[in-house]
């Protein structure tokens, strides 16, 4: 959370001298294509620190993205990857896999911009769905989750409708942890996700 703070605040100083431009319309979709780096927070009744030590792996993931623009500062943002697996551990010992799938959708107040760079803010809902579940017999987790999604990033303009992008966002991600049907705890995964990318406006 201290790293998205820090890139909050580094967007917001970066837009406080902002001079008015019309750089996006009502109307305008911008479609992203980023390389995320996931590092899960592995926290929870369930997480570092417990007898258990339950943990899943970071990873790099593909990650696509569609904002559309109600005008020009003010947009919705769709966040799409495919499922991702990851490997379950606990105590440090891999104990199984699963999947999960965790589109987003944010609400983003796009600062003007300032030499051709234009930072942006959201705030929006998480859904997880997870699947693929292959743990030790008599464990589960529930398989679905919803939480907050918090954003900062930044978009430059390379060339007319093409931009390089920058992002971090922190999302809410949990899920009860059940043996032999009754809750033994909870199990945070609650990523910080840092991408780049290109974007491109139609």
């Amino acid at each position: 959370m201290n790293k998205y703070i820090i890139a909050a605040a580094a967007c917001a100083a970066l837009a406080s001298g902002a001079a008015v431009a019309q750089d996006f319309k009502a109307g305008d979709l911008l479609v992203r294509a980023r390389a995320v780096r996931l590092s899960s927070d592995n926290g929870g009744s369930l997480g570092q620190g417990t007898a258990t030590d339950l943990t899943i792996n970071d990873k790099t993931i593909p990650e696509v993205d569609f904002t559309y623009f109600f005008n020009k500062n003010l947009a919705a943002e769709l966040i799409l990857t495919v499922p991702q697996r990851h490997d379950v551990s606990a105590g440090g010992a891999k104990i199984g896999t699963l999947k999960h799938l965790p589109p987003t959708l944010t609400a983003q107040y796009h600062f003007n911009p300032v030499s051709g760079f234009k930072p942006y803010v959201g705030a929006g809902v998480n859904f997880t769905n997870f699947t693929a579940v292959d743990l030790p017999a008599g464990y589960n987790v529930d398989r679905q989750s919803f939480g907050l999604a918090l954003q900062a990033g930044v978009d430059y303009e390379l060339s007319k409708n093409l931009y390089l992008n920058l992002d971090v966002k922190k999302v809410q991600i949990k899920t009860d942890v059940s043996v032999n049907g009754a809750k033994v705890g909870d199990f945070k995964v609650d990523p910080l996700l840092v991408g780049v990318g290109l974007g491109w406006r139609f």
